[in-house]
């Protein structure tokens, strides 16, 4: 009998010990497939968007960002006000801010905007050309959506934060060519939140591989090897935006023969890899113009062969990022009978590709995105500002496949493109240096090198994004794409809800183009919900 209690006493001795060690393995966090929790984590919050092409820039102002964990614990990530213009980030991405976050599940994440804006192009039934800009200050909470699709785990050493802007429900309007001095439209900030793991080595926008990163050198520090760069911004309504880059022995350097030859207020295009403090280790340094004072890149809206102060050949621009040691316009006029005609060296297979990608005076056209510098901004007695470079840049477009064919190395899938897509609406304007045959449509060619971060399956009846250099190969658009993307629906813009609605008063003016033809630019501005 005796043993017996004492056997079943060490069975239950068992058996408490055995629980006790299973609930210190749970407090442990030893269970497989459980995410560890200790610490905090550097979070690194970048922007990116997915544009359909519909509007030529979308800015605005964060005011702050913050995430809620599962226990409605909230951690702000943002406390100082950060402007950014998103349309040139379709695609792409770029750093905003680095944050220490306690590790743990995030459900949910808000953000706080001030001023922001959108603006379109459009080529009125008249022949002139109408440039709106929808304006509002502080947009009402209750009009910004952050989703996170699914809870965002923080833990490791490091990670990035994808805030994404949906352009379309972010804007809406009636129609970018306005005749009423009171048009009704909304804006209403949208985010997507994903999270990012960065790659030492990324390859595309998906693992932390900034594309295209433009702004003039603010400070340098030649021992590190490191330099500041300011951020352009389109307007001074938003804060300035600094960015810390470092180089090293891979960084290749184009248009300067090296490190020693950057300075303060040089302006730089590069790429680089994202890194766990949101600083940029630089991969590529191009300097288009090494003497420029001014830059202005974004969309050609016109291409003429003269002007009627000079008879000389010009182009007119909207500049959606400006690099200025000044104030410097959205849209201008340069005059480029003695420019120099460049191609960003950030796509390397030209040589490669099964067709002549040149650009020059004889064909650049109206849709292609281009960097123009200049030594002043001048308009006195109908002189134009004289544009010392033009590089062409990579792009966005956003299309449906509509067949695909094989040309060497390349996929070729073609693809119709939007009637409001800056190509189909400015490239058939009369009078200007070259035509399309058909602006509709575009060539893009794809290599094995393309970045595919595709979805869906990439064929016909699907829209796509695409990025790379987009050429005039003799009245036919090519891309030589070198990132594929899922695309936006091709829509029209829906009448807005009365409690999104605001009205603003629309103040024009008109500027004489190249070809003598108007150029509206209006603003439009409101600061009450109805």
């Amino acid at each position: 009998m005796r043993q017996a209690t004492l056997c079943r006493q060490s069975l239950a001795l068992l058996i408490v010990s055995s629980c006790i060690g299973i609930f210190a393995g749970c407090g442990s966090g030893s269970q497989p497939g459980k995410p560890q929790f200790s610490g905090s984590t550097s979070v690194t919050v970048m922007l990116s968007s997915a544009a359909n092409d519909q509007l030529s820039q979308f800015d605005l102002t964060f005011g702050g960002i913050t995430l809620t964990d599962q226990s409605g614990n909230t951690v702000p990530l943002l406390s100082a006000a950060q402007g950014a213009e998103f349309i040139h980030l379709n695609g792409q991405i770029e750093p905003l801010v680095t944050a220490t976050v306690p590790q743990g599940i995030y459900v949910s994440a808000s953000a706080t905007i001030g001023g922001a804006d959108f603006t379109c192009d459009v080529l009125m039934s008249s022949g002139g050309m109408s440039t709106n800009t929808y304006s509002t200050g502080a947009v009402p909470q209750a009009n910004v959506t952050v989703t996170l699709p699914s809870p965002v785990t923080v833990t490791g050493d490091n990670m990035g934060l994808l805030f994404s802007l949906l352009v379309s429900p972010s804007a809406t309007f009636p129609s970018c060519d306005q005749q009423s001095p009171r048009p009704t439209y909304s804006i209403n900030p949208t985010f997507n939140v994903t999270p990012v793991s960065l790659s030492s080595s990324p390859t595309n926008s998906a693992n932390g591989k900034v594309s295209g990163l433009q702004g003039p050198i603010t400070a340098l520090n030649t021992s590190a090897g490191s330099f500041t760069l300011s951020v352009p911004e389109p307007t001074t309504l938003f804060s300035t935006r600094t960015q810390a880059v470092t180089v090293n022995s891979n960084t290749v350097y184009q248009g300067v023969g090296g490190f020693s030859s950057l300075a303060v207020q040089t302006f730089v295009d590069l790429d680089g890899a994202v890194q766990p403090d949101g600083s940029l280790v630089a991969t590529r340094i191009a300097v288009h113009d090494p003497s420029a004072v001014d830059v202005m890149s974004g969309p050609v809206l016109s291409v003429f062969p003269t002007e009627p102060a000079t008879q000389q050949p010009s182009i007119f621009i909207f500049g959606r990022l400006l690099e200025s040691q000044g104030q410097m316009p959205w849209t201008w006029y340069y005059g480029i009978a003695s420019s120099v005609f460049q191609i960003s060296g950030e796509i390397d297979n030209l040589a490669q590709l099964p067709f002549p990608a040149t650009f020059s005076l004889s064909n650049m056209v109206a849709g292609q995105n281009v960097y123009v510098s200049s030594l002043n901004m001048t308009s006195v007695g109908g002189i134009y500002t004289t544009a010392s470079t033009i590089t062409l840049l990579p792009q966005t477009i956003n299309g449906v496949v509509s067949g695909t064919s094989q040309n060497g190395n390349f996929t070729v899938y073609s693809v119709s493109l939007s009637p409001y897509d800056f190509f189909s609406q400015f490239a058939v304007q009369q009078g200007q240096t070259t035509l399309l045959t058909n602006p509709t449509e575009i060539e893009v060619y794809v290599d094995s090198n393309a970045q595919l971060l595709n979805k869906q399956p990439l064929a016909a009846g699907s829209a796509f994004r695409f990025y790379g250099l987009v050429f005039n190969d003799s009245g036919t658009l090519r891309m030589d794409c070198i990132q594929v993307s899922d695309g936006v629906t091709q829509t029209s813009q829906p009448s807005p809800s009365r409690s999104q609605m605001v009205r603003g008063q629309v103040q024009q003016t008109v500027h004489p183009n190249a070809g003598g033809r108007p150029q509206t630019i209006s603003m439009i501005t409101s600061h009450q919900p109805l």
